[in-house]
């Protein structure tokens, strides 16, 4: 699906294919919990956002050296560029390197190494969302936007992921304030296996402007009505609800309804080598599974683009639409 459009809700940590997580092992003298890529491969059916969970942090182990965050952004990058991607905001959880003795300057140097040189390699404009960990402490989170701050030109926004149940938005109001008071964008996961009663949170207390997935927002009718009024963005995952058994099958997902709602809905890959497919794959299945039609799909691509934190370069972001229009199916 070459259509044109933005990625904006893709954790770098979960585009690790197992070849790369094994050459890196075999450099880095990691030893995986699996012996081959197929039996990894295989690893990857999980029960629900924990059992992803413990895996994606046990893979992690693997990237030690900015290099190795280098040729992991570079991968994604040659991957999202062959399946449409123009822009991509691209998540980072300092948090599960820094606790394994990988230095927050070694991530992001070696991230923006391989971001440097996207739009001349890949035809991509990127930008880095710093992630807090919400089943961390709070204090955990204020650490690490204290240590990231020698690194703030690097860094457009920050976000909230991990496991969301039990870590209500409203445990990083400090953080939050913080980082909008360093002129931070905001972003912040919720409503993905927590209630919509956490997306409110977000919006009201942490000042979000996108909410990533917000599968849970079509439960609460007033909440739907919020989002519609100030166009708040939901940046969806429909392949990974499925995988983590947010959703039985996809075609049960609620991306059509909330459409027909009115939402300013994208759809977005996630933790693509774990989940089945990156951002153009997803297009493609949510095409066969909900019957979108190519004017639906190209709805959905210009709304990544007008999601997108583009506000400083308008001209890019009108090229880009410009260029989801003129697609020919």
């Amino acid at each position: 699906m070459q259509l044109p459009k933005a990625e904006l809700h893709l954790h770098i940590e979960g585009t690790l294919e197992p070849e790369l997580a094994f050459e890196l092992a075999a450099r880095n003298a990691v030893v995986l919990p699996h012996s081959t890529t197929e039996e990894l491969r295989r690893a990857y059916l999980f029960e629900d956002l924990q059992s992803f969970l413990d895996l994606y942090y046990a893979l992690m182990a693997v990237l030690c050296t900015e290099d190795d965050f280098d040729r992991l952004a570079d991968a994604y990058l040659a991957r999202a560029a062959a399946q449409g991607v123009r822009h991509a905001e691209i998540f980072f959880d300092p948090q599960a390197h820094t606790a394994r003795g990988v230095g927050i300057g070694t991530v992001i140097e070696g991230l923006a190494r391989a971001l440097d040189r996207s739009e001349e390699r890949h035809g991509i404009s990127t930008q880095l969302i710093m992630c807090f960990l919400r089943d961390q402490s709070a204090e955990s989170a204020l650490e690490t936007l204290e240590a990231a701050k020698p690194y703030l030109h690097r860094i457009a926004a920050v976000g909230l992921d991990s496991a969301e149940v039990g870590h209500p938005p409203s445990k990083f109001r400090e953080v939050y304030e913080a980082a909008a008071a360093l002129g931070l964008r905001r972003v912040a996961h919720a409503g993905e296996e927590g209630p919509p009663a956490y997306i409110w949170e977000a919006l009201d207390i942490l000042g979000v402007e996108r909410v990533d997935h917000g599968l849970r927002s079509m439960e609460d009718p007033e909440l739907v009505k919020r989002l519609v009024r100030d166009r708040v963005p939901l940046t969806l995952c429909p392949l990974s609800n499925v995988r983590l058994r947010a959703i039985d099958v996809l075609e049960e997902h609620p991306l059509r309804d909330m459409m027909d709602a009115g939402l300013l809905v994208t759809v977005n890959s996630d933790d693509p080598a774990y989940f089945g497919g990156y951002v153009g794959d997803t297009f493609h299945a949510v095409h066969e599974a909900l019957g979108l039609g190519q004017e639906q799909l190209r709805e959905l691509a210009r709304n990544s683009f007008l999601a997108a934190f583009l506000d400083h370069d308008e001209k890019r972001r009108q090229a880009y639409l410009a260029e989801v229009d003129a697609y020919v199916f």
